[in-house]
């Protein structure tokens, strides 16, 4: 793809974690229970990033775990067909791709319900990794889920070490779910003990009120979370844009409005657009004109996936995000 410059994104994004099935109602704002029926869409946060990264053309590999069934099947063949590597995808024979049912209500909230018991994500060994893979990566993106339980969690931390001593640029999207967590405190322990590895973090305005304990979103709450070693801290506000914060600058971008039909995968669409435009030029990291500029593309990637129901189905080309910044 055409970056800032015009050269090819090349370099590698490596995305760790789950991949799942999500159920989508057939009907908007209904509860889970009352959904007269699903559609079925690919999901999970980390594999969304990887479609995301190469439906924008960019370089993308997932590693993570699919049950040996139909689902996971299907979920690694969805990946395959939209150009993501699949040498980090291993499949369990004894657990089954997870699921999750998922709805927008009428009054906005997103309603989860997981079917993982456990599921074949939550089964990866650090000895399975594709440690090769992983070291060839120029940005290592994941998020918290894979953190829950072993061996998953030595996995996380062992794919991450070995990512950040090749020299990847560490990326993290928190993607808080809080009914998959034992308890609100575990949550944000675990979600905090990572913290001061990544580069590139996201967080959404929500996740943002749950780790810093306040019902605000102001400057001083975000900075709050930063830490020496972070060069790009992210803050997303829905139809309100998003907010940047570097050691040197810090600032908002604002927002391109659509009909939002479903918001599933848009943060993740958002990772995706930042990352493919940075993965060759982390420079823009510091430069506040430059980041602005990719920012608004991660903002218009971010509106497009709204407007489909399911996130892999939504997740945008190139020039679908230009025609929207262009006042298409």
């Amino acid at each position: 793809m055409a970056n800032n410059n015009g050269v090819s994104s090349t370099g590698l994004i490596v995305s760790f974690g789950e991949m799942l099935i999500d159920f989508v109602p057939t009907v908007s704002g209904v509860s889970l229970a009352e959904a007269p029926g699903f559609l079925k869409a690919p999901g999970g946060a980390p594999a969304n990033v990887a479609i995301a990264v190469a439906r924008l053309g960019g370089q993308a590999a997932f590693v993570g775990k699919l049950g040996d069934d139909e689902f996971g099947q299907m979920l690694a063949g969805i990946l395959k067909q939209n150009g993501v590597t699949g040498e980090g995808i291993l499949f369990d024979q004894g657990a089954r791709t997870a699921l999750a049912f998922v709805t927008l209500r009428s009054d906005g909230d997103r309603e989860f319900m997981f079917y993982r018991n456990p599921s074949a994500d939550m089964l990866l060994r650090p000895d399975e990794l594709n440690l090769e893979l992983i070291r060839s990566a120029k940005v290592f993106h994941y998020g918290s889920i894979s953190l829950i339980v072993e061996p998953c969690r030595s996995a996380h931390l062992k794919a991450m070490e070995v990512a950040k001593d090749a020299g990847a640029l560490l990326s993290y999207d928190p993607n808080l779910r809080l009914p998959l967590w034992p308890s609100a405190e575990e949550a944000r322990e675990q979600i905090m003990s990572i913290w001061d590895k990544a580069e590139v973090i996201k967080v959404s305005d929500n996740e943002l009120e749950f780790l810093t304990g306040s019902d605000k979103i102001d400057d001083a709450d975000a900075m709050s979370l930063w830490h020496p070693g972070l060069k790009l801290l992210l803050v997303t506000l829905g139809d309100k844009g998003c907010k940047y914060y570097t050691k040197n600058f810090h600032g908002a971008v604002d927002a391109f409005h659509v009909k939002a039909v479903d918001t599933t995968g848009a943060g993740d669409s958002f990772v995706g657009a930042l990352l493919v435009k940075i993965v060759d030029d982390q420079s823009i990291l510091e430069d506040e004109k430059r980041l602005r500029e990719v920012l608004t593309f991660a903002n218009a990637c971010r509106a497009i996936t709204t407007t489909k129901k399911g996130a892999t189905p939504a997740l945008p080309t190139e020039p679908h995000i230009h025609y929207l910044i262009n006042g298409g």
